[in-house]
């Protein structure tokens, strides 16, 4: 499979089948993402790994927090901007339909919409996890830096058979992860990440979001 084509079948999966993966392939993935880019050469990025025993542990802390009343913690930062404007509140929109449509769940069914959305926080049964942390002191370029790495490593998974789902939403609850982490309090939690072997048998996973045309977003000059 060549570049091109990773890149193309690359997606967010939300499902996965209980297979595990192996703790050699993981670290394959991961000592050739470190070559991923940041200004400067800083690598300001921290990588935490969770499976086996340690995974099963944070996701019933985590089924624990969130059916306690007063579970919310305050964020680390906002996912989407306050008032997010035009294209990106109806792409927004637009995913999310799709989703709940590809679930069969209807926009006025909110308790089954939100059942769904807890299911980020089982890393949607993938059997490992990971988190990406930052010193607080790095700025906003340095966060693009995570984002690079980021998607170095979801490509290379892709490459070893494997799949992934990029999960911001990780960073609604710093205090419980950083707790379980054990996260020095300069650490910042950026993002979380679920790896696992997809079930492409779940309706959820086939499917294949859009992308604005070339000339929405691109500009030649020349």
């Amino acid at each position: 499979m060549n570049i091109y084509n990773i890149v193309d079948d690359r997606q967010s999966v939300r499902d996965y089948h209980d297979k595990e993966v192996p703790v050699a392939l993981i670290e394959k993935v991961l000592t050739y993402a470190l070559r991923a880019p940041s200004g400067g050469n800083l690598q300001p990025w921290n990588i935490h790994v969770v499976n086996g025993d340690s995974i099963n542990r944070l996701k019933a802390t985590m089924h624990s927090r969130l059916n306690n009343a007063d579970a919310a913690e305050q964020p680390e930062y906002d996912i989407y901007p306050p008032n997010l404007k035009s294209p990106y509140r109806e792409r927004r929109f637009q995913i999310g339909e799709a989703l709940y449509g590809q679930l069969g769940i209807p926009r006025k069914d909110k308790a089954a919409r939100q059942a769904w959305f807890l299911r980020n926080f089982e890393f949607f049964g993938a059997p490992m996890g990971l988190f990406f942390t930052i010193d607080r002191s790095m700025g906003s370029p340095q966060w693009s830096d995570l984002g690079m790495i980021m998607q170095t490593i979801m490509l290379l998974l892709k490459a070893e058979g494997l799949d992934s789902c990029a999960q911001e939403c990780w960073a609604l609850y710093p205090n419980t992860v950083g707790k379980f982490l054990k996260l020095e309090e300069e650490q910042m939690l950026f993002a979380g990440m679920a790896v696992g072997y997809g079930n492409y048998e779940n309706p959820v996973n086939r499917l294949k979001t859009e992308r604005a045309d070339m000339g929405e977003v691109v500009t030649f000059y020349g």
